[in-house]
């Protein structure tokens, strides 16, 4: 039997003021499932989450979580019914120490220290450096206290934005394996956004691809191992 359908989007729009960047955009994601969007610089990827997160209001369309209609719920909301965000650029609080970043995660889901001990499962780092300014990690670290403030909040689905941008390879690697294991202990699901081959044949069960604002084609991970595909899709 397939899974049911964490995320469906239908027939969506969005973008900023009279500027139409997503246009039409039709999704699901099972649950438990990680499915990669990808495509070239400038074909609104990132317009595309900010939209599933409530950040850039849907202009038509609907978008749909767990059977509940978000269409026109605001952020927060969406955020407290379950859907993180890891931005591009991580944005971690760099002033703030590594326990209050994990603190203000923990109050987007009303968690306790029980699921800070299982953040801290998948991060050893962060329990070593509670006391530390987020601002004055390394980046792979902070990418990782980016992730695991979300997963303090315990999201049923996350939302990746070029989680591999810079990111050592080895941490890169490892973020991989992580994004892994939630899929298979928690059935976690995930949709990410990445240019980085690597992690997206490591981690994607499949692969939507974005063009002009629109999802014009879906493959397999696999198929990225063809040079002439890969260009094609991401330029490179």
């Amino acid at each position: 039997m397939a899974a049911a359908a964490q995320l469906s989007l239908s027939s969506v729009k969005s973008g900023y003021g009279r500027v139409k960047v997503i246009d039409d955009v039709s999704l699901t994601v099972a649950t438990g499932e990680i499915v990669a969007v990808i495509g070239r610089n400038g074909v609104g990827k990132t317009t595309l989450m900010k939209t599933v997160i409530g950040a850039v209001p849907a202009l038509s369309g609907a978008i749909t979580f767990r059977g509940v209609d978000v269409t026109r719920l605001d952020a927060t909301r969406r955020a407290r019914l379950g859907v993180g965000y890891v931005p591009q650029g991580r944005e971690v609080f760099a002033r703030m120490t590594v326990a209050e970043n994990l603190a203000l995660g923990m109050r987007v889901g009303d968690a306790g220290r029980t699921n800070l001990d299982r953040v801290f499962g998948f991060f050893p780092i962060l329990a070593k450096r509670l006391s530390q300014q987020a601002g004055s990690m390394s980046g792979g670290e902070q990418q990782q206290l980016a992730i695991g403030r979300i997963l303090a909040g315990r999201p049923d689905v996350i939302l990746l934005d070029e989680p591999s941008e810079g990111v050592q390879p080895n941490i890169v690697q490892e973020i991989g394996r992580i994004i892994r294991r939630l899929q298979a202990e928690e059935k976690l699901t995930v949709l990410i956004v990445e240019q980085n081959l690597a992690l997206i044949r490591a981690v994607a069960d499949r692969c939507l691809i974005m063009d002009k604002g629109r999802v014009v084609a879906e493959i397999a991970p696999q198929e990225l191992d063809d040079p002439e595909t890969a260009a094609r899709h991401l330029s490179i």
